[in-house]
């Protein structure tokens, strides 16, 4: 039970035990809507095609517009965060959330496409702000801490990956089809708003004691000087971040269609999605606390990138009898690389103020580069009829995130 105890937010006394819990679970709850509206689209996204009569290209589009808005508004979530509070920031962005999964689900193009880019409005504030959250509140366990966020982030995830095709085909009876597989998500949203109520309350106030305090250690530690967009580390911690997300989001996008070009049925290629993130949770859990407990990262860098370009080069590879080892083995060279990259945000910094700053700009850059991805893979799978191209490019992705991993994995601050 001490072991939940965290640090307030004015950093002037122990939070107690019971409020240490509740915020724990609220932080879980969000973390579990992070990705589920996401992953719930790929295995959907033929049938979205044909009751739509979209191209591949727009296709991906629905997998690229969240990125898209996780770019634009990054930035902004550590200015929102200092004007209203953390707490009050991340409630009105899942009540954002639970709309825009709502109006994707509503029937037609554009209702699909406003939906999402609102959905992932909502996400990108959660993305830049738990971080930060995190290193605040709990300073002496943000590798534990980052290793839960994690763990809720691709358990739910997965869920959602493997349920999405089963789902609409009951919900079809009902007239729903494939708007009521992703319309479901916005009850966990919901659910996450009504848990996050406790944290607003004088939420505020602490948030702003909390950054002042922030200000004030950054000031004596000079960081206040420091220019992130100026910095060689805070560029490789950003394109170490955006690659990593545009081979998560190629995958969740694209890999059910490869698999079924192997022969694989839309229900079975869903479900190996699914058993690709599940496998992906007890590295997610472990490597931020590995992590946390080395002064360089380099091993698990190379690590990671070894796992994922062998996967990428089994899916290029074509043999039905190792596509599954392949996505799984894709599966855990993400979940490694995806967990670095939250970890990089507070270890490459001195505060918490810094870790938003960092997560913000990281998050602004890396996910312009990876709303690249979908749409260019879905562009190149219909340029050249196949697979093939579009996995090779990813192989070249994956040699470039070891380089820019390399980088940022070595125990410097880009404050200096």
């Amino acid at each position: 039970m001490e072991s939940i105890r965290v640090k307030p937010l004015s950093g002037e006394k122990t939070v107690p035990i019971a409020e240490g819990w509740v915020l724990v679970i609220g932080m879980i709850l969000i973390a579990a809507n992070l990705r589920a509206p996401l992953t719930s689209v790929g295995p959907l996204v033929g049938t979205i095609r044909s009751a739509l009569g979209i191209s591949n290209t727009i296709a991906g589009m629905i997998t690229t517009l969240p990125l898209l808005a996780f770019a634009l508004l990054s930035p902004l979530a550590p200015r929102l965060a200092r004007r209203f509070g953390a707490p009050a920031v991340l409630f009105f962005a899942m009540m954002l959330l639970a709309a825009g999964i709502a109006l994707r689900s509503a029937a037609g193009e554009g209702a699909l496409l406003t939906g999402t880019v609102i959905l992932g409005m909502a996400i990108a504030v959660c993305n830049v702000l738990m971080p930060s959250l995190i290193k605040e509140k709990f300073p002496h366990k943000i590798g534990v801490m980052i290793g839960v966020y994690s763990v809720a982030m691709n358990l739910c995830g997965a869920i959602a990956s493997g349920i999405s095709v089963p789902l609409a085909k009951q919900l079809e009876q009902l007239g729903l089809g494939w708007n009521g597989a992703l319309g479901v998500w916005a009850f966990p949203a919901v659910l996450a708003v009504l848990c996050w109520i406790p944290q607003i309350r004088g939420g505020h106030k602490r948030q702003s004691a909390a950054l002042s305090a922030s200000a004030s250690a950054q000031a004596a530690a000079g960081p206040g000087r420091t220019n992130l967009w100026r910095s060689a580390l805070a560029w490789q911690v950003a394109l170490f971040m955006g690659l990593q997300s545009l081979v998560f989001y190629v995958i969740v996008a694209w890999l059910p269609g490869i698999l079924q070009s192997y022969g694989m049925t839309l229900s079975a290629a869903g479900w190996t999605l699914s058993m690709m993130q599940l496998a992906l949770l007890p590295i997610s859990f472990l490597v931020p606390i590995w992590a946390g407990r080395m002064k360089s990262q380099v091993p698990l860098v190379l690590l990671t990138a070894a796992v994922l370009l062998i996967g990428v080069g089994g899916l290029l590879l074509g043999y039905r009898s190792i596509v599954v080892v392949s996505a799984i083995l894709v599966g855990v060279g993400a979940g490694c690389s995806f967990s670095l990259a939250m970890m990089f945000f507070g270890l490459r910094t001195r505060t918490a103020q810094g870790a938003a700053e960092l997560s913000g700009m990281s998050q602004s850059v890396g996910y312009l580069l990876a709303a690249v991805g979908p749409t260019l893979f879905g562009y190149l799978h219909d340029a050249t009829q196949g697979w093939t191209v579009p996995l090779v490019v990813l192989l070249a992705v994956g040699v470039l995130l070891l380089v820019f991993g390399l980088g940022s994995a070595r125990n410097r601050y880009v404050e200096g």
